[in-house]
């Protein structure tokens, strides 16, 4: 009963409901005490696989919010303004150069000099 879809999930929440239901009257039509059919071993094993189905159920609507959220954020991504990389290494270049930079305009002004 390995189902990855919500649909199949719920189906299988109705089935398990059914199957619990129709013992629980059956038993009580016997006529035993609550005490009693709360403890009958098919009720517990109806009840763990209905347990069993919700816990899987909000995994399932889990993971769909997380997809929805992170569509949402791509989307959001994308329609934003992008930055340009390029203008950045420019405006780092004409400010500041480096020491080896610095060095070889040195060098190249005494060259000229002479």
């Amino acid at each position: 009963m390995v189902s990855k879809s919500s649909e199949a999930r719920e189906n299988q929440k109705e089935y398990w409901g059914s199957k619990l239901n129709q013992r629980l009257s059956f038993l009580t039509e016997k006529g035993f005490e609550p005490g009693k059919i709360a403890k009958d071993v098919t009720v517990r094993k109806l009840r763990a696989k209905l347990r069993e189905t919700e816990s899987r159920l909000k995994t399932i609507v889990s993971k769909e919010k997380k997809v929805e959220e992170m569509a949402r954020i791509k989307a959001e991504k994308a329609a934003a303004p992008k930055e340009e990389k390029g203008k950045k290494k420019e405006a780092g270049k004409s400010t500041e150069k480096s020491k080896r930079q610095q060095k070889k305009s040195k060098k190249q002004a005494s060259k000229s000099k002479e």
